[in-house]
């Protein structure tokens, strides 16, 4: 079966496969540091602990050998700053996932993030769709899959547990494999993300 990449390169971040025990303190402390901001919509974030990162990391791991789930660091000068997702939602569609560090919110990295990995993701021969869900409520995450040409295809009850700051109702946005040899022109091979770049592991 094939598999993206393990590390994308961009200008001002990179996106680079979990290491397993390796991240360990340092995508813990980017989950203490980003609780805050993380709360009001990933219900996840206040009862996240040491145990919880480590399982995070295992099952990253493990789900990534067996093509359900390509989680990535959003890494900036050595440093984490956020993490990056696709899991497997139908046989032929990945939905994508997205968080930052709230000191790196607002500079563009959650949408080049998501492109470069989309971009990634459409070059593998069993990937036809990708889509994004998100909360109602949540306008900066409804931002990105506007600017990168993704569809409203439906809204639909959230499955739970309900995030505080949320509606309870999900976009659910998709973007279709484009015609022309599968490129997406917002990720590695230009548009969004130009300056992005693969590298072979």
């Amino acid at each position: 079966m094939d598999r993206p990449s393990q590390l994308i390169e961009c200008a001002e971040f990179a996106l680079r496969r979990l290491r397993g025990e390796r991240d360990f303190a340092q995508l813990f402390t980017l989950i203490v540091e980003s609780r805050d901001h993380l709360r009001p919509w990933m219900p996840w974030a206040d009862g996240h602990d040491e145990q919880s990162t480590r399982e995070l990391l295992a099952r990253s791991e493990a789900k990534w050998e067996s093509g359900e789930l390509y989680n990535y660091a959003v890494e900036t000068d050595g440093r984490l700053v956020g993490m990056c997702q696709a899991y497997r939602a139908e046989p032929r569609g990945l939905r994508l996932g997205y968080w930052l560090h709230p000191a790196a919110v607002g500079r563009g990295i959650a949408t080049r993030a998501t492109a470069a990995l989309a971009g990634e993701l459409f070059a593998l021969p069993d990937v036809d769709y990708l889509e994004i869900a998100h909360d109602l409520a949540n306008a900066p995450s409804r931002a990105v899959p506007r600017r990168l040409g993704f569809t409203e295809l439906r809204r639909e009850q959230a499955p739970g547990p309900a995030a505080p700051s949320g509606c309870g109702i999900d976009a659910i946005w998709r973007l279709n494999r484009p015609a022309t040899g599968g490129k997406f022109p917002g990720g590695p091979a230009g548009g969004t993300n130009s300056a992005c770049s693969t590298a072979s592991t």
